[in-house]
């Protein structure tokens, strides 16, 4: 069994859903407290073991490439005036050599498209995808726990969670083959289905674990929801002839492409950040 190595992140959107915020700045770089959102992200992968993150761009996203760069005037200032520990933080952040690439995707033609404009980089070996406006929260690296799920069974890994009680309907979900445990075969996944013919309250998240041939079904995938190849579709004929598993992680989601859900990762993020002081213990009020 290959090791799952490389990471692909799809940030060419648009951020529609947090304008005007993100007219200029991409929503993968708008703040949670004091950081990117993309910055959490990374740092999932890289502590999942992933050693070479994939960014799947477009235009008006260089500041994605510039922020993984050093910025040389910036780091000389805070050395000349003695701010060490804050030029460490951000030094700390760059990525090793090659340990980062960027691909175009010269047109939005969805996220499958976006996926598969990653095959040359990637080649021939398991990967996973993590949508850069989904931060994910848990014990242990929610995408760690999608590759160790992949290195029990094999094959292709989804995570998902519940959905809010009578709410499956508006998310992609999964069917089943049992329901028992946290790790499940998967039979089927269905986006949108009918309320009331949803076959689980489980919607996929924002974390993949891929075989590499799912790039050759991606080439040839047809336009559907929205007009855009959409990697569910690809992932639903890949089923016909490899297993996938659902991992239903432990953790908590916050999509950040939404405005009410990067406010909750703000105010999430910032509890746990003990350094805060008085803004920590004004939130904590706020919430009594």
């Amino acid at each position: 069994m290959k090791p799952v190595r490389k990471a692909v992140l799809p940030v060419a959107g648009l951020g529609t859903r947090v304008l005007p915020g993100s007219k200029i700045v991409p929503k993968e770089l708008l703040n949670v407290v004091d950081r990117p959102i993309l910055s959490y992200v990374v740092a999932e992968g890289r502590a999942a073991g992933i050693e070479h993150f994939v960014f799947v761009t477009g235009r008006g996203k260089g500041a994605i490439e510039d922020y993984f760069d050093h910025h040389i005037e910036l780091e000389a200032q805070l050395q000349a005036k003695g701010k060490t520990s804050l030029l460490a933080e951000i030094v700390g952040e760059l990525p090793r050599p090659g340990e980062m690439s960027f691909v175009r995707q010269m047109q939005p033609h969805g996220l499958g498209h976006a996926v598969w404009c990653a095959r040359d980089i990637v080649g021939d070996e398991p990967f996973a995808v993590m949508l850069p406006d989904v931060l994910m929260t848990g014990p242990v690296s929610p995408l760690r726990q999608a590759i160790d799920a992949y290195q029990a069974v094999g094959g292709n890994i989804i995570v998902v969670e519940a959905c809010p009680e009578g709410e499956a309907h508006k998310y992609g979900v999964v069917a089943l083959e049992s329901a028992t445990g946290r790790r499940n075969k998967m039979t089927g996944m269905v986006e949108k289905p009918p309320k009331g013919t949803e076959p689980s309250n489980l919607s996929i998240s924002g974390r993949y674990v891929l075989q590499p041939e799912i790039f050759a079904i991606l080439a040839d995938q047809e336009r559907g929801a929205g007009n855009e190849i959409q990697l569910t579709d690809a992932m639903a004929r890949l089923m016909k002839t490899q297993d996938f598993h659902a991992l239903e992680y432990e953790g908590v989601t916050y999509d950040c492409g939404d405005k009410l859900g990067l406010l909750r990762a703000n105010v999430a993020m910032a509890l746990q950040r003990d350094d805060l002081g008085p803004v920590r213990d004004a939130l904590l009020d706020l919430l009594k």
